[in-house]
């Protein structure tokens, strides 16, 4: 009787343990390293996993490493994660169709309005104050289906390009390498989603913060064309050349976020400039073959402003590459009185945008003014006269001696922005690069060591498109990026030449120096028991 049952009693176990596998994989059991969303949605067709149980692994590695390891990029993780993926998963059972972001789950920086998530942009000034409602961008990439997972980490109030630190979480390390910077302020997002903590991921750009982490995180980062995408709801630095957008690992990623939140937004009047201007669909640009008889100019006046050898020698490799892959060069570049169209582009516009941004939120806001901040004493020390100079010498625009507008309407940006597009007219170049940024990221501490940031000199003021993609690893393994810059609203052409670069060279990988971290010490207390 025991050797008939005995069979049937595995029999029944192989069954449990086989359904177990198939329909509750564990952390393990998901690869989540470099996960991109066409294979997640391959993943949800096959069966293989759900958007649960993809959402949980993702939240299982913040935990098991962000705060383990040091790298601290993570602020808050969404408690109705879980739930809104149970809802995506139902939905897919039902209808069996994936919407363009369905059960993909996103980091967005801690300044985009997000409902029922404190929102903060980085300063205890704000904490527990919770939006009613989500930025425009959160807001499109939820109707495409995408969960917000958590809030990342940035510089407080966006003010730092070279570091990530905040009064709400403290400071964001490199996952490259923890003893260098992420630089700022999207700093949480790009360690975040180099991490793999999530599969895509939102970041603001003022002069360089979605592009120097990105960089900085072996990230592709897009800046776009100041006006193709709204930026409703989300905390100011200076309005008039603020930009959002997306942070990924793949520029397909990158390019599938563009899809979703570029176009008019009548809450954002600058974004009239868009019509008739948007891509039916930047998709198509995806071509493994698009550097193929591109022409592209090196600004070596960028490109040669004291370099570090190593970033030096990988942009030499980059412009050899590019060759390689069926580009032809103009090098160098020179751009008529370039030197002078780019000095005094810069407007202190903190203190009236951060003021309207905060009379926006409501009544129930902590915060009602610059000077309330400041009188708070919330705010982290490194900030604090950054803080006092904008209140003692922040602009209205309208009350201006001098025009300090948009790209549209301020003739100052107008020019600089004419010189670049007509020399790239008159050279017939699809693109302008550069590094973006001259030197490996800094080492925490070191304020010294922030140089060579390129990203702050021509696209926030002329509005132009420019994106950044992995252009290799310095030593210490401190990735690089390079930078192509376009003409306006000419992100198809942009999104042709960075895929096709991307693909010729696959430049990125994945961060190991959380993981080792955290596994040996994991390692060593075993071997102390």
């Amino acid at each position: 009787m025991r050797l008939k049952i005995f069979p049937n009693i595995l029999l029944l176990a192989l069954v449990y343990l086989v359904h177990s596998c198939t329909t509750n994989p564990t952390k393990q059991e998901i690869a989540l390293d470099e996960l991109t969303i066409s294979a997640i949605h391959q993943a949800y067709q096959n069966g293989d996993y759900t958007a649960e149980q993809l959402t949980q692994a993702y939240i299982n590695r913040i935990n098991e490493y962000d705060q383990t390891s040091g790298v601290n990029s993570i602020v808050l993780i969404n408690p109705e994660a879980l739930n809104e993926a149970r809802r995506l998963d139902a939905e897919f059972k039902n209808t069996g169709q994936l919407k363009a972001l369905h059960g993909i789950p996103v980091i967005v920086k801690d300044n985009y309005n997000t409902i029922g998530l404190q929102t903060t942009a980085g300063s205890a000034a704000l904490a527990g104050f919770e939006p009613s409602t989500d930025a425009y961008q959160v807001r499109k990439l939820k109707e495409a289906g995408a969960i917000v997972l958590a809030k990342s980490n940035m510089a407080e109030w966006a003010f730092s390009p070279a570091v990530t630190i905040s009064s709400i979480a403290g400071e964001t390390r490199n996952p490259y390498n923890m003893e260098h910077t992420t630089a700022g302020s999207s700093g949480g997002t790009g360690a975040a989603v180099a991490a793999n903590f999530g599969a895509i991921g939102l970041g603001t750009d003022t002069g360089n913060s979605i592009r120097g982490p990105s960089s900085h995180n072996a990230l592709v980062g897009f800046r776009s064309t100041l006006g193709l995408t709204s930026r409703e709801g989300i905390a100011p630095l200076y309005f008039r050349n603020d930009v959002g957008g997306p942070m990924c690992r793949t520029v397909e990623d990158a390019t599938r976020v563009l899809q979703m939140i570029a176009g008019y937004d009548p809450n954002d009047p600058v974004t009239r400039h868009a019509q008739g201007k948007v891509a039916d669909n930047y998709l198509d640009y995806l071509d493994k073959n698009g550097l193929q008889g591109a022409r592209i100019g090196v600004l070596r006046v960028l490109s040669e402003d004291e370099p570090n050898n190593e970033i030096k020698a990988l942009f030499e490799k980059a412009i050899s590459d590019l060759q390689r892959l069926g580009a032809e060069v103009v090098d160098p570049l020179d751009i008529p009185d370039f030197e002078n169209l780019r000095q005094d582009q810069w407007c202190s516009m903190f203190r009236n945008d951060i003021n309207e941004y905060l009379a926006s939120l409501g009544p129930d806001v902590p915060m009602k003014t610059i000077e309330d901040i400041a009188a708070s004493g919330k705010y982290s020390s490194y900030i604090e006269s950054r803080l006092n100079y904008q209140i003692e010498n922040g602009i209205n625009p309208l009350d201006s001696e001098r025009p300090c507008l948009d790209p549209f309407e301020d003739e100052r940006r107008i020019a600089y922005r004419e010189a670049i597009e007509k020399t790239m007219d008159s050279l017939q170049l699809d693109a302008i690069i550069y590094p973006s940024w001259n030197h490996p990221p800094a080492k925490i501490g070191d304020q010294s060591g922030y140089k060579g940031d390129n990203s702050q000199i021509i696209a926030p003021h002329t509005g132009q498109p420019a994106f950044t993609i992995p252009m290799g690893f310095t030593s210490g393994d401190l990735p690089a990026g390079l930078q192509f810059l376009g003409r306006m609203f000419d992100e198809p052409t942009l999104i042709k030449l960075c895929y096709a670069y991307e693909q010729g060279t696959q430049h990125r990988k994945s961060p190991q120096a959380i993981f080792e971290k955290v596994n040996n010490a994991s390692e060593a207390d075993e071997n102390n028991e």
